[in-house]
């Protein structure tokens, strides 16, 4: 899954406990008719990849939702979910040619001395 818009927001680094779990968290609002301010975690390895990214750049972050489910001591169940992502990439300018992923081939050229089949199509 991908999310597409602008970066609000980029937080600092953070470690937690004595086994130095990372977090770093992003803020990107979608571009559309209601513009939604998107929270995207990004853990362990994943944080460095928002060193070159600023706010107000546009990008388009790959994502995994995640869920876990949490008992509490009073025994009632509770459900959290996250999104985590795990790649992101500058958002192509609008008109800007894309890149293409495949070869293009031109169509084979007829010679004038062949002659017509008799095909219908």
């Amino acid at each position: 899954m991908q999310v597409t818009g602008k970066v609000k927001l980029i937080n600092a680094e953070q470690t937690f406990g004595s086994n130095g779990f990372r977090k770093r968290e992003l803020v990107v609002t979608t571009e559309e008719q209601y513009p939604q301010s998107i929270l995207i975690e990004f853990v362990q390895d994943k944080c460095d990849l928002l060193n070159n990214f600023n706010i107000g750049q546009d990008v388009t972050v790959s994502i995994n939702i995640r869920g876990r489910e949490w008992v509490n001591p009073e025994g009632e169940t509770k459900y959290f979910n996250s999104i985590q992502g795990w790649r992101i990439e500058a958002a192509q300018a609008a008109g800007a040619p894309a890149e293409n992923n495949f070869e293009t081939t031109s169509a084979p050229t007829v010679s004038s001395n062949e002659s017509e089949d008799d095909l219908p199509f």
